[in-house]
Parts: C-alpha cells; structure tokens; sequence
C-alpha cells in the first residue's frame, strides 16, 4: 500500500497518462459537507454563511462571495494534539504526512446497537488483529460506530438536540475507552484515529482520558467522519488535509479514501 501511494505520487507528477492507470479503483469521500445543518458540540459556535453578493454585476457577468464563520471543532474536522494536552502540537504544526497514510477500519456497529455509550476496547482490536494480522506502523485508524447514518439528526446523533452547558450531560454517542487509547499509543505505532461520533470520548466522558492519552503522544483525532460503512477492514488509503489554522486547536476536515481496483 505504501509502495502504491508513492507510486501514485511520482505517476501524478511525472506521467499523467501513468497516473490515470495507477488511479484504478474507487475515491470514498469521508466528509460531511459543511451547512446550517452541521452538528457542533452543544456549547459551541454554529456554522453560519452570509451573501456579501451573488447576482449579476452592473458590468453584466455573474459573480458570488459569501462569509463564513464557525467552531474549529465541529462537522467533519480533526482534534489536535494541543487541544487536550499543553506543549503538544497544534493544526499547522502537525506533518502533513500524518495526515496520509494506510487506512484500516474496525467496525463496532452491532455493539453500538445494543449500547449507544459503548466504547471501543482492547479485545476489539484484537479481535479485528486476530483476522487481518496486527495494525502496521504508521496507518491511521478508523472507526466505523454506524453514527455516520444518524447526521444530521442532532437529538439521534448526539443524544440531544438542546444547545448550552446543561445540554452537555445529555450527550449519549459511542468512543474509544481510555485503555483502548492507552493501547494505541503504547503498543500500535498509529499516526492517526477517527471515527463517525461527535467525540474520541463517549457521550458520558466528563474528564475526556482518551483525548488526554492520545493528545499526550502528539496523536490526533478525526471526528463526525462520514460514510465509513462504504470502506473494507483494510486494504485502502486515507487522506485526510486540514485547515492550516495557525494556534488552531482543531480545523475543518476533508478526509477521503481511496481503495484500489483488485
């Protein structure tokens, strides 16, 4: 996979004829587009878009501009590692290379079913090793929870359509357990984690473990990513570019997969 990613890079600036070929396969886009509808946490800014002008011009062609203003952290985006852990990085000091890299996927659905505030454990991830061999190094891992059906239903989605602090203790969506993290970061070499719920940290976390244990490792986290029911257990590539938020502690995420032809 890392040989075909590199492979694609050369083709894409040397030979485009090339790259046409090497680009066999399928784009999956992992991002939920950017609306009045997207869901934020519930004591943070909205998105909000405004018409500086859209029309014809008095000179007779046609032109539009329009504002926009919102949390770093919400919609499809990523949590920095200084978000949650002082001196780690912040959005536009992180490698871009940390943002690309080989995508596996472990798929909790079913237990989510059962429990909205369930968590991702360690015996999950073994049991997903158990079947595709052990997490390589320096791949980015995904987390399908099946949230990603529920957007943009806030009240499904979140536990809860309510807005402010008091809206906070009402959150129910799934994460990743803390000992899952502690895992992660001590015994998988990942350069990134992410999943389709509006935190790393279940719905009822108050203290935020896994984002501290994560941050603590300069380990960022993608959150609300989108459809990635569409994705296998393994086998594709994940690029996922942020805003260059300079001190941003989080940004605007467009994450994409691509899975190559057999």
């Amino acid at each position: 996979m890392k040989k075909l990613f590199l492979l694609v890079l050369i083709a894409s600036i040397s030979f485009p004829v090339m790259a046409d070929n090497v680009f066999k396969g399928r784009w999956i886009d992992l991002t939920h587009e950017f609306s009045e509808e997207t869901i934020y946490w519930p004591t943070a800014e909205s998105y909000k878009k405004t018409t500086v002008f859209e029309g014809h011009t008095d000179a007779g062609f046609y032109y539009t501009a329009y504002n926009f203003s919102a949390a770093e952290h919400g919609g499809t985006h990523v949590d920095a590692p200084i978000h949650f852990s002082e001196g780690r990085k912040t959005v536009d000091q992180m490698p871009i290379e940390q943002f690309i890299g080989a995508g596996v996927l472990i798929r909790i659905t079913e237990k989510v079913k059962k429990n909205r505030n369930y968590q991702l454990s360690v015996q999950d991830i073994i049991d997903w090793e158990s079947k595709h061999g052990v997490i390589e190094k320096n791949s980015i891992l995904l987390i399908d929870t099946g949230s990603s059906k529920l957007w943009p239903n806030r009240e499904k989605y979140m536990g809860t359509d309510e807005r402010g602090p008091e809206a906070i203790k009402k959150l129910k969506f799934p994460g990743i357990h803390p000992d899952a993290a502690k895992f992660l970061s001590a015994k998988r070499s990942i350069k990134a984690v992410g999943l389709d719920s509006p935190s790393i940290d279940f719905g009822g976390s108050t203290l935020f473990e896994t984002h501290q244990i994560l941050f603590e490792k300069n380990i960022p986290g993608f959150e609300n990513v989108a459809n990635l029911d569409k994705l296998p257990s393994k086998g594709f590539m994940v690029v996922a570019l942020p805003m260059k938020i300079k001190g941003g502690s989080g940004a605007p995420l467009r994450i994409v997969a691509f899975i190559p032809a057999e």
